[in-house]
């Protein structure tokens, strides 16, 4: 897997912590650096980590499966991105219709923001459970790697880093124009693991 497509893997891995991200700035009244690095740091070390745990699984089977491991790879990555498409048409979490809890800071609410605590907040009580909800998928990622042969330190690495910073803009993003680009954002991470899959399997087909 070349650098590029390591790139476009990393993002559209990170689309699900964008939008959980998005929603966090949403209900920022004004951006807090401390808190939005944290978010971005859980979300991110939740990315490689998780990929690390899928890689390692499977690394004990790969050689058993070669002859059709690029399938389950093109399967895998097929089913993720699919499933970050249907997620795009739904409206989960923040929306800017209706507010997601009795006391809310989010600005877009029809009936104005109720103080109080933010909707999601920095401490791990409610950042834990977000950050391995929205990293959950990137097992089979790790598995993808394995079967794939992908050196997985410098490909998790990556990955972390790149959730973080994508994280971090989703944050500022939420905050200046709210919740709107949190849907086209998992649209397009789906999209994007798909053409990686469709990749992958193309580029067996020429090797063979």
């Amino acid at each position: 897997m070349s650098f590029v497509e390591l790139f476009f893997l990393a993002v559209g891995v990170s689309m699900d912590a964008f939008a959980v991200a998005v929603c966090a700035g949403l209900a920022m009244p004004k951006i807090v650096v401390k808190k939005a690095l944290i978010i971005g740091i859980y979300f991110g070390v939740f990315q490689a980590v998780m990929p690390l745990i899928g890689y390692a699984a499977a690394a004990l089977f790969a050689d058993k499966i070669t002859s059709f491991d690029h399938w389950i790879a093109f399967a895998l990555l097929c089913f993720l991105g699919g499933k970050m498409i249907y997620g795009s048409f739904g409206n989960r979490g923040c929306t800017d219709r209706e507010c997601p809890v009795g006391i809310c800071e989010d600005r877009t609410c029809p009936g104005g923001a109720k103080p109080g605590n933010s909707y999601i907040s920095a401490k791990p009580a409610q950042m834990l459970p977000l950050a391995l909800a929205t990293s959950i998928d990137a097992l089979a990622v790790g598995v993808s790697f394995a079967f794939l042969r992908i050196s997985i330190i410098p490909a998790i690495s990556f990955i972390g880093i790149t959730t973080l910073l994508i994280s971090l803009a989703g944050v500022k993003i939420g905050n200046a124009f709210g919740a709107r680009f949190k849907q086209k954002a998992e649209l397009a991470g789906g999209v994007i693991l798909i053409l990686i899959g469709l990749k992958i399997l193309l580029d067996h087909f020429n090797a063979s």
